[in-house]
C-alpha cells in the first residue's frame, strides 16, 4: 500500500556514455511504501535508471536522493538503506553460498546471531538448504539469482531495486519473491521492480513507468495507461505496443514466413 511521501526523487537526470544517451531528461518520484514497475524495450534505460540511483554510475546531469540523501554526497548511506539486485548478478563463485552470505553480512555488520537466523531463513524459504555449502560456480542460473537476491535483503533495505529479479527462478520461488515484494512494501519499503513480462508488472506493481530511448513515456497505474492508449480493455500488452510504436508482432511473423 502507498503511504505519503517519497523515497526515490529523480530530477532531470541524464546519463550519457560517451556520446549514447542512455537516459535524458528523467523525472520521477517513488512513493513510500509503493512498488513501482520499469518497463521498456531493450536498450531503454531501464538499468541505467537503477544503477544511477544506486551510485554505482554518476549522472551527467540531474540529481537523486533517496530518502532525503543526495546520492552524489551520501554514496556510502545510499549503500546501508537500498538493497539491489542486478540484472546479471556476479558473484564471488569461488565461495559456497554460505560463504559469500556470511561475508555479505559481515560487510553490512550485521550481529553474529541475526546474521546466522536471517541467512538461515532465506535459504530454506527459496529451497537452498542442503546446497548452501556448495561452490556457487555449480549453481544454475535461478540459483545464483536466489543468492543474489538473499544478499540485497539480509540488511533489511528501506529502498529495494530490482533488475529483472525473477530471471531463471522456478515458479514456486518467482511466487515468494512476489509475495515477499508486497510485503515489504506494506512495511514501507519501496520497490523498483524492472521486467519484460507485462503480466508480472501488472500484478505486481502500483504504477509503471514505460522508458523508450532514455525518457519516460509514460507513466501511472496500468488503468491509467489504458486509458492514455485508448485501449480501455486490453491487456497490458497491447498497451505496451500501442504506447511503444512497436511494429505488431503479426506483421513481422508474417514477413518471416515468406
Amino acid at each position: 500500500m502507498i503511504s505519503t511521501g517519497s523515497s526515490i526523487d529523480v530530477s532531470h537526470l541524464t546519463k550519457t556514455y560517451g556520446s549514447t544517451v542512455a537516459l535524458n531528461d528523467v523525472t520521477l518520484s517513488v512513493s513510500t511504501g509503493e512498488v513501482r514497475g520499469l518497463l521498456g524495450p531493450n536498450g531503454s534505460g531501464k538499468s541505467s535508471l537503477m544503477k544511477t540511483i544506486m551510485g554505482l554510475t554518476k549522472p551527467s546531469y540531474g540529481s537523486i536522493q533517496v530518502l532525503g540523501y543526495d546520492v552524489r554526497a551520501n554514496p556510502m548511506e545510499i549503500k546501508r538503506i537500498v538493497g539491489y539486485v542486478p540484472e546479471s548478478p556476479r558473484l564471488y563463485e569461488f565461495l559456497t553460498a554460505t560463504e559469500y552470505l556470511d561475508f555479505i553480512a559481515d560487510v553490512r555488520g550485521i550481529p553474529y546471531e541475526q546474521k546466522k537466523e536471517r541467512i538461515a531463513r532465506f535459504v530454506d524459504a527459496l529451497d537452498l538448504e542442503g546446497k548452501q555449502g556448495d561452490m556457487i560456480s555449480s549453481y544454475s542460473q535461478g540459483m545464483k539469482q536466489k543468492v543474489a537476491i538473499i544478499g540485497a535483503l539480509l540488511h533489511r533495505p528501506r529502498v529495494l531495486l530490482m533488475d529483472e529479479p525473477l530471471n531463471g527462478l522456478d515458479p514456486k520461488s518467482a511466487r515468494l519473491v512476489k509475495e515477499l515484494i508486497h510485503g515489504l512494501a506494506r512495511e514501507g519499503v519501496s520497490v523498483m521492480f524492472s521486467t519484460h513480462i507485462l503480466e508480472i508488472a501488472e500484478a505486481i506493481c502500483d504504477r509503471l513507468t514505460i522508458l523508450q530511448g532514455g525518457k519516460i513515456l509514460a507513466e501511472g497505474s496500468s488503468k491509467d495507461l489504458r486509458e492514455n492508449a485508448g485501449l480501455p480493455g486490453s491487456g497490458l500488452e497491447e498497451v505496451f505496443l500501442k504506447l511503444t510504436g512497436t511494429k505488431g508482432v503479426e506483421d513481422i511473423v508474417e514477413a518471416l514466413i515468406r
